[in-house]
């Protein structure tokens, strides 16, 4: 697994410069993470997670990039891996799976600004 941190370690260094962008647990291993949700991360056997829609997933699918992750037998809607033989896609689908979840998350300002909005 030592040559995917290879990979993806400067690629999370790049990821650090943008706003809220940091390092969390994710299934046994570290992620990197915007506001908090983690989009993208190094699985046991050297391969990359990423969070993206589904229907980008099935995209990069029937491009032979990469696959849906499963989870105790269930197929995991918007969770793909990227084997270490496609790493030259890692950036992009890391920068992709970085705006996806960016553009899903509630930041926590405006959770509180919708709580008072309700009161």
């Amino acid at each position: 697994m030592r040559r995917a941190h290879d990979v993806f370690d400067p690629l999370c260094d790049k990821l650090f410069a943008r706003p809220n962008v940091d390092i969390g647990p994710m299934f046994g291993s570290e992620g990197v993470r915007v506001l908090g949700k983690v989009f993208a991360f190094v699985a046991g056997r050297g391969e990359l997670v990423v969070k993206l829609p589904s229907d980008r997933i099935d995209t990069l699918i029937d491009d032979g990039v990469g696959s849906r992750m499963e989870m105790r037998g269930r197929v995991l809607r918007e969770w793909m891996h990227v084997d270490l033989d496609h790493a030259d896609q890692w950036e992009s689908v890391m920068n992709e799976a970085h705006d996806f979840v960016r553009s899903i998350t509630v930041r926590p300002d405006r959770r509180t600004a919708e709580r008072e909005d309700h009161r």
